[in-house]
């Protein structure tokens, strides 16, 4: 039986939240390895024992403070990360980490998947010869020999993407990108950072899924339609609603970008995308159950 693709270690107090992560992280694509932290454990000790093993963590956001976060970086624990708590849009242990919310858990394996391109491509782009920057590049190295140079962001796993998945779990998605853009909205003018964050979560699972264009607009429509009623009954004005616009283009503009950076640098255009045959979408499925 082949071994699963990547290591994932789990940082987390509860066994409940233990069980909501493993819950979504098939097992033929991560092995997951639960890291039990005591109250007064150092987190970086944790890592240091299991370093060489790991391709990527998902940590609690309450285990991490500045001091954990110091000592992260002084031991040289740097991993793609995706932090499991509230999207408050600042730092929780490095610049490439990603956020996800506990209600949108169902996200996770794909989130980890983006922290890895995040991670690989911020090797690619750095020359400094700092201690951190030198963990970066060797564990870089580690995971672009298991995964190839074009690593996981330019192999899309189709299986995964969203027309392949179970009713159940597709539906269930689609709820939590529903609740992702929601928290993109709400922050959208009033606290820009927090709504940076979300708009990153719900760009990277949309990419990784292959979320159609349709089915995000209707997303949009469907909780501006939400807010004006709700801002109707309770007898406040709604036109400035049409200033969340704003919002659906920046996801579209994010969305071209990662679509643009998805064609292979090395690989001729001929006899590889071009060619590629036309992908059927299954809309009248997606359409129904993201209402």
């Amino acid at each position: 039986m082949a071994r699963p693709a990547l290591t994932v270690a789990l940082l987390l107090s509860s066994s409940t939240l233990i069980d909501a992560c493993l819950q979504w992280l098939p097992t033929n694509r991560y092995e997951s390895i639960v890291l039990s932290v005591s109250e007064n454990e150092n987190l970086a000790t944790t890592l240091i024992s299991r370093q060489n093993d790991l391709d990527a963590v998902v940590i609690e956001q309450n285990l991490l403070n500045r001091v954990t976060r110091e000592n992260l970086l002084k031991a040289e624990m740097l991993f793609p990360a995706v932090i499991v708590g509230e999207v408050k849009g600042y730092v929780d242990y490095h610049p490439e980490e990603l956020h996800l919310p506990g209600d949108q858990l169902v996200q996770l394996g794909y989130s980890i998947d983006a922290a890895i391109s995040r991670f690989l491509r911020q090797d690619r782009s750095q020359e400094s010869t700092d201690a951190a920057t030198k963990a970066v590049g060797t564990l870089s190295r580690r995971l672009q020999a298991r995964l190839g140079y074009l690593d996981v962001f330019y192999k899309r796993d189709p299986s995964r993407f969203l027309v392949r998945l179970a009713p159940d779990e597709r539906k269930e998605l689609l709820e939590s990108l529903h609740r992702t853009y929601r928290n993109l909205l709400v922050s959208y003018f009033s606290d820009p950072a927090a709504a940076d964050q979300a708009l990153e979560n719900f760009v990277n699972a949309a990419f990784f899924i292959d979320l159609p264009i349709t089915c995000t607009v209707e997303i949009h429509v469907n909780l501006i339609d939400e807010f004006w009623k709700q801002l109707r009954l309770e007898g406040h004005k709604n036109d400035f609603l049409q200033d969340y616009r704003l919002a659906l283009l920046d996801v579209m503009a994010h969305l071209c970008e990662m679509f643009r950076r998805s064609i292979p640098p090395d690989i001729p255009l001929s006899g590889t995308v071009l060619d590629y045959p036309s992908r059927e979408v299954d809309q009248s499925v997606v359409s129904n159950e993201s209402s």
